[in-house]
């Protein structure tokens, strides 16, 4: 009845049909049959009392200790549902499932729009250390399960903690996480660039994902919410394809598990210059009409066409640049890193670019690599990014450099000397001929010279 009693204004009695008819089929007179007869249809048998009645309705929604929303289940039912509940309160409310009820209600009647599945708003990204998270509370619950047991058992004997705690319960839930898990993969070495595209796969497959069987086409298939967060070029062929997709290279994963990816701002027709990028996700980007990262502007800001070539949502218009609201940051935002190395990927055909990315990963490490001819200027930011280099730690001269190792004296103030442990020259092992799990190698070469100036960050 509050559903009817809080209906908006504007709505007419035809829309609240559906409610009027439940209430003439229910048989339920007042709060205590309605309360009696949601445990029968629970628990499927006649409620003792009123209150243990209650009391398991109450503890499957409206407890903390069995209910839990979580940051993003909360998240998602404000957004949703246009509420303003606080986000500490993680267990339903009742103003939310009144919400709920009149959401769907307005569905049936054609006011709402039913959510698209594939919509990166409604996928989000569960990270290792929030999938390890789980599992160590897992571990830890059998941990205090078992010492709760061992403490029942020897009821007055004198005992120290030792006796009851034994870390092997969560130590084997660590390692069967990292030894049985599906995703935990070993780690593709073939070359640099194979690395770290593998450290920054993304798999709909898995413990609480899709299997490649019943995955159809749609999930598969491309969605304009995937432009510079989740690559349309590189994914495997075969019964993988589109499950297993890559990161694009500007994008990042916010705190809720969402991607995000950054634009510069426009407003009133111009580009902001001077201010930072934002990052937006797939949500926030809805009704934003966003231009492409090449098109012409001058140092003020001012579009240089008349026209400008954008997109809204998943259609292309032309539109004059009033209009705009955000302009890409680059033009390989929306690919991922294999396949900005390809140069002219504009004009390859999006299979040919799909093999290319994925062959990339498979060249074998040359003892004499030469630069390419034609690059895209990404090549030494992959190399650098994935580790296998060394990098200076600050700015200083190399003192002494042979094949195998380069010592670096360090130019430090007093209260750096005074926090540091390690005298003011640095000496690096390089790895020679290291052999990587592919069966390839590893080998480094010194391209500096004694004498020679480094600044922070220098290869």
């Amino acid at each position: 009845k509050s559903i009817i009693l809080s209906k908006e204004d504007g709505a007419s009695q035809a829309d609240y049909t559906i409610i009027y008819n439940t209430l003439q089929k229910d048989t339920s007179n007042s709060e205590k049959e309605a309360v009696e007869n949601i445990y029968r249809a629970l628990r499927n048998a006649e409620p003792p009392d009123e209150e243990t009645a209650r009391g398991i309705i109450d503890r499957l929604f409206f407890s903390d200790k069995r209910y839990d929303l979580g940051d993003v289940g909360r998240y998602r039912i404000n957004r949703k549902l246009k509420m303003n509940t606080p986000d500490d309160v993680k267990v339903l409310t009742k103003a939310d499932i009144i919400a709920i009820v009149k959401y769907l209600i307005k569905l049936i009647n054609s006011k709402e729009e039913v959510d698209d599945i594939d919509h990166l708003s409604n996928r989000r990204v569960r990270t290792v250390g929030e999938q390890l998270y789980a599992q160590f509370g897992v571990g830890l619950a059998r941990m205090a399960r078992t010492i709760r047991e061992r403490m029942n058992i020897r009821d007055n004997e004198v005992f120290t903690p030792t006796d009851l705690i034994n870390a092997r319960t969560l130590s084997s839930v660590i390692n069967s996480f990292f030894g049985t898990n599906q995703l935990s993969q070993f780690m593709d070495q073939t070359n640099p660039l194979a690395e770290i595209t593998h450290k920054r796969r993304l798999s709909a497959l898995g413990p609480g994902g899709l299997s490649r069987e019943r995955a159809g086409f749609e999930v598969r298939d491309v969605h304009y919410t995937h432009y510079g967060r989740l690559c349309t070029i590189e994914t495997p062929e075969g019964p993988n394809i589109g499950l297993i997709s890559s990161l694009c290279v500007h994008a990042k994963i916010n705190n809720l598990g969402f991607i995000e990816t950054p634009y510069k701002r426009v407003e009133d027709g111009k580009v902001v210059v001077d201010s930072d990028v934002i990052y937006l996700s797939a949500e926030d980007e809805d009704g934003k009409t966003i231009a492409q990262a090449n098109a012409e502007y001058d140092d003020k800001g001012n579009f240089i066409t008349p026209r400008v070539k954008a997109r809204y949502e998943g259609d292309f218009p032309i539109i004059e640049p009033e209009k705009l609201d955000l302009m890409d940051v680059a033009p390989n935002q929306i690919t991922s890193i294999a396949a900005s190395l390809i140069p002219f990927l504009e004009h390859d055909d999006a299979n040919r670019a799909l093999m290319g990315s994925n062959m990339q990963r498979q060249a074998v490490p040359l003892l004499r690599p030469e630069a390419p001819i034609v690059g895209t200027g990404l090549e030494g930011r992959v190399a650098r990014d994935s580790r296998t280099l060394i990098n200076a730690e600050g700015s200083g001269v190399v003192e002494y450099v042979d094949a195998n190792e380069i010592t670096i004296k360090y130019e430090r103030n007093e209260d750096d000397r005074l926090v540091s442990f390690e005298g003011d020259s640095k000496t690096y092992r390089l790895t020679k001929f290291k052999k990587t799990n592919q069966n390839t190698c590893i080998n480094l070469k010194p391209i500096v010279k004694k004498g020679q100036k480094v600044t922070k960050g220098q290869v």
